[in-house]
């Protein structure tokens, strides 16, 4: 995984020991990435700059930090004996930043009027310096976050662009999916159109409007949900459908990967939150407890949780692991149409067509701050990378940026 894009901050300790294997491939600096948790290793090898993470997801407060670095040292040459008390360090600095009290308000800090017909979708590039929204005019937008000036307009798609998400860690590059059923891959820098996702010799595409998509981390993959019922998995360098996930009995809302790729969530019209292996697209759980659709699905960032939106006017947080419910989200006066997680995952943040946004607690599910001023429903909201600023999309036809 080229990971460097997905670190915070560059910690320039060199690591220079006499271990055969260490020198010969030549561990250059070591990087810190707060979300999630991980720390990435910079080498050469063959006289090509590499890099490698190793992901700390179960990284807490409270866990023995040299038993770790001892076990990490096990698995991983490059961390070799002059380095351990650098990597003590920087695994301490995790576990600080995890730690921190949060009570942050959130505030309005800027109103844009983004398209001449109503909005479908808000999505953040990973340092949240721009945004791209969606419209039933059947474009997609690229605005600067912090002027508002609009960047791009992406034309092509023949009917409304529903579903849009950037490459995160990335960010160069878009995708957008549309009622003309067909998913656009877009270059965030030129507005160029790549590739349109349409399906292949035995494979038809989707039969149906696509209105949920998500990259994986890696970004070699795209999935796209659809109200045909499924769920295609898509190989972005070659625009083949690797997978069909099958399964649900209801339009599709949502799909997303978890961190490493490993994991599909589902969210569907029929009530119920799939998960899917996503290498060989077995399905593997289905997560019950909704009394209406379900309207969005989330994992937070370290893979471990999945919180669903519901038309019944609730979220809930289940364990990926144990598929139990944890916390129940309860107070919106609508249905629940986004939902997503903050980077550290400790805050959830939900979009209603109550008019308001709600900030909760991950953990206990007790509503911490409301959003308020749109004046029609919210369909969509998201944290940018730090978690300090929140964009919302309404029907209003504006989108709110909060800081």
């Amino acid at each position: 995984m080229a990971a460097g894009g997905a670190c915070t901050q560059a910690l320039f300790g060199r690591c220079r020991g006499n271990e055969p294997q260490a020198a010969e491939m030549g561990p250059r600096r070591l990087l810190l990435r707060y979300f999630p948790p991980g720390i990435i290793l910079e080498y050469v090898e063959g006289g090509e700059l590499k890099t490698r993470s190793i992901d700390l997801l179960d990284l807490s407060p409270h866990t023995d930090v040299i038993a770790l670095v001892e076990e990490i040292q096990k698995e991983e040459p490059l961390i070799t004996a002059s380095c351990k008390e650098h990597v003590i360090r920087l695994v301490q600095r995790l576990q600080e930043k995890l730690g921190e009290k949060e009570d942050h308000k959130f505030y309005l800090f800027k109103v844009l009027r983004a398209h001449i017909l109503p909005l479908t979708n808000v999505a953040f590039n990973k340092s949240g310096s721009c945004f791209i929204t969606g419209s039933y005019d059947r474009t997609c937008k690229v605005w600067d976050t912090a002027s508002g000036e609009e960047l791009h307009t992406l034309e092509g798609h023949k009917n409304v662009v529903y579903a849009i998400a950037f490459n995160n860690p990335y960010g160069d590059k878009i995708a957008t999916g549309s009622f003309d059923k067909t998913c656009k891959l877009w270059s965030t820098e030129t507005g160029k159109c790549y590739h349109t996702f349409r399906g292949h010799t035995a494979e038809i595409g989707h039969s149906a409007e696509i209105v949920a998509l998500s990259f994986n981390t890696t970004g070699d993959r795209i999935i796209t949900g659809s109200f045909d019922c499924t769920v295609g998995v898509w190989d972005v360098v070659t625009g083949r459908m690797l997978h069909v996930l099958i399964g649900h009995r209801g339009e599709i809302s949502s799909a997303q990967f978890n961190w490493d790729c490993s994991l599909i969530v589902t969210g569907s019209m029929d009530k119920t939150c799939m998960l899917w292996n996503a290498t060989t697209g077995a399905h593997i759980a289905t997560l019950t407890g909704h009394s209406d659709e379900i309207m969005d699905v989330c994992f937070d960032y370290a893979g471990q949780r999945i919180a669903t939106a519901s038309a019944d006017g609730s979220g809930r947080v289940y364990n990926a692991e144990t598929k139990k419910c944890i916390a129940k989200l309860e107070g919106h006066g609508g249905e629940i149409s986004k939902i997503c997680f903050n980077p550290k995952g400790n805050r959830i943040l939900t979009a209603s067509s109550d008019k308001t946004a709600r900030l909760w607690d991950a953990a206990t599910g007790h509503c911490l701050q409301i959003l308020e001023g749109h004046t029609d429903e919210i369909f969509s909201c998201a944290f940018n990378y730090k978690g300090n600023i929140i964009i919302t999309g309404s029907k209003d036809n504006t989108c709110r940026v909060w800081h």
